[in-house]
């Protein structure tokens, strides 16, 4: 895999950038002055401006957030886990520097796990190539580490902190970015005053970085609270603006009167700074931008009457209480000692440390005074019985998507507390541990029962393979394998926390993980698919937090994040979690402030802002809003609801109730969500379905084979700057004599990846594996290859053979109608069993809803509608499916999948709507073919699109009598509708 391809304008991305530019419109811009100018940023003068408030809240008004303006330089952006927070701060980065010349950045982020995956994301080279190519320019990154100790009396600045600040703006190329930890924030490195001053003035590096002017970022707010000794050191900084990115921030206490018993009692909310854009995590899921979320139980009935309480300690012992079907007994546990000797079924876990009031178990559970475990949740059985169910459960999931046509490899997650049990005992040649021999016992039935029945080559291939490699299928990390590493384990370890494009090749067999929960923060991967969280997490963290890692919607082989379809993530956990999901759509509702009708049922006041949004199109303002309100009778001059108001609003405005739609997180035992069916209609749709059913193949028409080869000899003419070769590190090092040794200096690089040529198959190899690949006769490929002159000896690769099938497949589609034609021949008279109907062509009563649409509206759909729920994929559809059009006689979205028009290239397209209307005199009926694209115009529709509504125009051409239109952003259906029938 080459690496990933970064979208430019995805609009929740490209929203939240604007919004933090657009704070700055019209503040006085002022250029740095003195000796020190060039090094220093332009500052903004804001204190006291009405410009800064009245951008703020104007942005704020638009966005509906109902926070208040804070008369400080820190600015809050709100992005749920999995849409990119980390993209959208680097691209403001870049614009801020664009259009104000704003080039000293500093990163500050809480941990090194958390500055890892950061630097992983800015060092890569995607990331560096996507901006390059926008900006023209690159990220200098300066990483903040602790300094080694130095034997010497002198102490001399930290390199990275000088590095920094003695950058200049004549550096025209680069922006400059210091990344630092809240460790090294707070380390005396910092604040201690130094031998060796900068510009001989600043000896300490906070006034050093202070003097900058800079821009700063802070990562996962919630992190720093500003009562501690952090946020003070921050301060020391003296950014001239913070912005704050996170799916959490900070807390603070409020005191607010109780309704019911009119006492004032302390509450908890939100600590936000100019709030200036906010995708909550209802957004995220309801809009498609993550995952949706299928948890699995585990259940273990002996685990339903049995509890573990920590009673007492005095600092070198522990008193633990069993109690378990109505019996109780006392244990007490040294340091080291088993928890095996409270309850049998704790095998593996030991008391590791112990104070008075705490008892740290070798799991890293922290238990208080008082604290209850389920010792059923620690059993080996249980263990095992989860291991195999999300195992299955990923062969399962992998299957599907390793048979597409663009391939997505998934990757499972697990978190488990024994290490031992995974890696072996330490030094031990016998003992390999019992759960990785679990797990390849389990990966082998599984892909041996898989092989007998596959029928896809690359799936059977890349099963095969596995099972010639089962240790290679999965890997792990874990703290301690920083002091106890092997070459294979450091293998792993590079793999899974530096290198997620290796992880995902389709080449790599790796797609098991294993952790002690190290990877809960600063570490995703978008291919996620599972997590599994075998035995206890050990405290009670968000529940966002815990799914976080695999939220995010996942990319493909060829590095493209792969959207508008539904994709989930399973989340396996054991009994002792059963309310994990109510607890995580309460979790996301709760954030996302979603209205609780319990608290809104005697004002209309909070529900305005609310009704706005979600019926904009129905009113344009507050005022608008109140006359309809008033003309109904609902509120009265107060805005509090009159008899029957709140009923009125429920019954008129049900959107603004609607929390996390219910099918993006569900349990795995809920019935999967269906639609129901309005079967009378299916017969006049029948005639209609049963056209677009028929089973077709392309055919392409070229006039012989020497115009074939003129064809493919243009094709490969155009790759010869498209080659790819294989990602080689280089590393550089020289041999220098000190203390009268010889030894090796090795210079460090940022970006030290190079693209090299390479050749690793023979000519005759090549051209037989492309020949295969392309379907191409193998005298015309090579006749071809030679009339191009392309220089292919150098590139005789995998990588190679890839690429020039992506990219044939693209000229394939590209040219058709231009240089050669194609026809859609019948190749089976068979049509059902169909989306719609069973093998005998008998109508359903009801299919699959996530077919239909991944969204849910309460709304009523058009009585000709062949479903009776709105299900929708986009607000066009959704307004399409409402509206009422008398000529129509029924209409239907047509299934996802169900219909594929061939495509050249071996691509396929699916339309969106059938629509089956009256002729003005009744006796005839147009079959009207919908393809709804929800932009401005045909220019706004990429090239690919268009090239496949061309495919289908084909497809329909002569075989029925069928109108095929593209529907676009501002086209109403009933005048959509009206110009095509009075137009015939």
């Amino acid at each position: 895999m080459k690496g990933f391809n970064f979208e430019k304008d995805l609009a929740h991305q490209k929203q939240a950038v604007e919004n933090t530019l657009a704070v700055f419109n019209t503040l006085q811009l002022k250029a740095a002055t003195g000796a020190h100018k060039n090094h220093i940023n332009p500052a903004f003068v804001w204190k006291n401006m009405i410009a800064y408030k009245e951008n703020i809240k104007k942005l704020q008004a638009e966005q509906q957030i109902s926070e208040s303006f804070t008369n400080s330089h820190i600015l809050d952006i709100m992005m749920e886990t999995g849409t990119g927070k980390t993209y959208t701060y680097t691209k403001t980065i870049f614009e801020l520097n664009k259009k104000y010349g704003i080039f000293k950045f500093i990163i500050v982020v809480p941990t090194l796990s958390i500055k890892a995956g950061t630097i992983n994301f800015l060092k890569s080279d995607s990331c560096r190539e996507h901006f390059k190519s926008q900006y023209d320019k690159t990220l200098h990154l300066h990483i903040v580490e602790s300094q080694k100790s130095n034997k010497s009396k002198k102490s001399h600045f930290p390199p990275a902190i000088a590095n920094f600040v003695k950058a200049d703006s004549f550096e025209k190329n680069q922006i400059q970015v210091l990344l630092i930890n809240a460790g090294m924030l707070n380390s005396e490195t910092l604040q201690k005053s130094f031998d060796i001053s900068l510009f001989d003035t600043y000896t300490v590096p906070f006034d050093a970085l202070a003097a900058t002017q800079s821009f700063m970022i802070i990562d996962e707010p919630h992190k720093f609270g500003q009562n501690n000794k952090t946020w003070e050191n921050i301060e020391k900084i003296k950014p001239q603006f913070i912005l704050r990115y996170g799916a959490t921030f900070p807390e603070k206490a409020i005191k607010q009167k109780n309704l019911f018993t009119n006492k004032n009692e302390v509450a908890y909310t939100k600590d936000y700074h100019n709030l200036i854009y906010q995708l909550s995590a209802v957004d995220a899921f309801n809009q498609n931008l993550v995952k949706g979320i299928i948890g699995h139980l585990t259940e273990h009935e002996g685990g339903k009457n049995a509890v573990v309480r920590f009673l007492d300690s005095d600092g070198t012992e522990a008193s633990f209480e069993l109690v378990e079907n109505n019996k109780r007994k006392t244990v007490r546990l040294s340091k080291k000692e088993s928890l095996e000797k409270i309850h049998s079924q704790m095998v593996g876990l030991y008391l590791e440390n112990l104070n008075k009031s705490t008892a740290i178990l070798s799991n890293g559970l922290e238990m208080k005074k008082g604290d209850k475990i389920n010792p059923y949740s620690y059993a080996t059985t249980l263990q095992e019985m989860m291991l195999a169910k999300a195992i299955k459960n990923h062969f399962e999931i992998e299957k599907k998507l390793l048979t597409r046509q663009v391939k997505i490899k998934p990757l499972t997650l697990f978190f488990i507390d024994n290490i031992e049990a995974y890696r072996g005992k330490a030094g031990s040649k016998t003992d390999e541990g019992y759960l990785r021999q679990f797990v390849e016992s389990c990966i082998k039935a599984e892909v041996e029962a898989l092989l007998e029945v596959e029928e896809n080559a690359f799936y059977k291939a890349y099963l095969a393979k596995t099972l010639t490699d089962l240790s290679g299928t999965h890997g792990g990390y874990f703290s301690k394998d920083n002091s106890e590493k092997d070459e294979a384990t450091e293998k792993e370890i590079n793999e899974i926390l530096h290198d997620k494009q290796a992880l995902l090749d389709l080449e790599n067999p790796r797609r098991f993980i294993f952790s002690k929960w190290t990877l809960r923060e600063g570490w995703d991967n978008p291919n996620v698919f599972q997590i599994c969280k075998l035995r206890s997490s050990g405290s009670e963290i968000s529940k966002l937090q815990e799914v976080g890692r695999g939220l995010r919607l996942p990319v493909n082989e060829y590095g493209n994040r792969v959207k508008e379809e539904q994709f989930h993530l399973h989340y396996f956990v054991d009994f002792t979690e059963s309310d994990f999901i109510d607890k995580l759509v309460g979790e996301i509702n709760s954030k996302s402030g979603a209205i609780s009708m319990v608290e809104t049922q005697t004002n209309v006041t909070p529900l305005i802002p609310k009704i706005l949004e979600r019926y904009s199109d129905q009113f344009s303002d507050t005022n608008a809003l109140l006359k309809y309100l008033d003309k109904h009778n609902v509120v009265n001059r107060s805005n509090d609801f009159e008899e029957g108001g709140f009923d009125f609003i429920k019954e008129n405005f049900p959107a603004i109730f609607e929390g996390v739609n219910p099918t993006k997180v569900r349990k795995a035992t809920d019935p999967k969500p269906k639609i129901s069916v309005r079967t009378s209609k299916y017969g006049e749709l029948k005639a209609l379905w049963e056209k677009l059913n028929e089973k077709v193949v392309l055919e392409y028409k070229f006039e012989n084979e020497a115009h074939f080869q003129s064809f493919l000899t243009d094709f490969l003419k155009t790759q010869a700057d498209n080659l790819m070769s294989d990602d080689i590190e280089e590393r550089v090092a020289q041999i220098e004599i000190k203390d009268n040794k010889a030894v090796a200096q090795e210079s460090e690089s940022i970006y030290n990846r190079q693209t090299v040529s390479l050749s690793l198959l023979k000519y005759s190899s090549f051209l037989k594996e492309l020949s295969k690949l392309l379907n191409i006769n193998l005298k015309t490929l090579h006749q071809s290859l030679v009339a191009s002159q392309i220089e292919l000896n150098s590139y005789l690769n995998p990588s190679t053979l890839r690429t020039l099938k992506q990219n044939f497949d693209t000229y394939l589609m590209t040219q058709a109608f231009d240089k050669y034609s194609i026809a859609y021949k019948k190749v089976s008279n068979q049509i059902h069993p169909t989306k719609f109907t069973n093998a005998k062509g008998e109508v359903l009563t009801e299919i699959s809803s996530a077919d239909v649409g991944v969204n849910l509206s309460t709304e009523a759909v058009a009585k000709a509608y062949f479903f009776d729920e709105l299900y929708y994929d986009s607000e066009l559809e959704k307004q399409n499916i409402k509206t009422e059009i008398a000529e129509v006689v029924v209409f239907t979205k047509i299934p996802k999948n169900s219909i594929k028009i061939p495509v050249a290239g071996g691509k396929s397209y699916s339309p969106d709507f059938a629509y089956v209307v009256k002729f003005k005199d009744g006796s005839e009926k147009l079959n009207l073919i919908i393809e709804t694209k929800n932009v401005g115009s045909q220019d706004e529709l990429r090239q690919e699109e268009k090239l496949k509504i061309k495919h289908a125009e084909k497809f329909f051409e002569g075989r029925v009598k069928i109108e095929f239109r593209t529907q676009l952003r501002h086209d109403k259906m009933a005048h959509f509708i009206k110009s095509i029938v009075t137009g015939l």
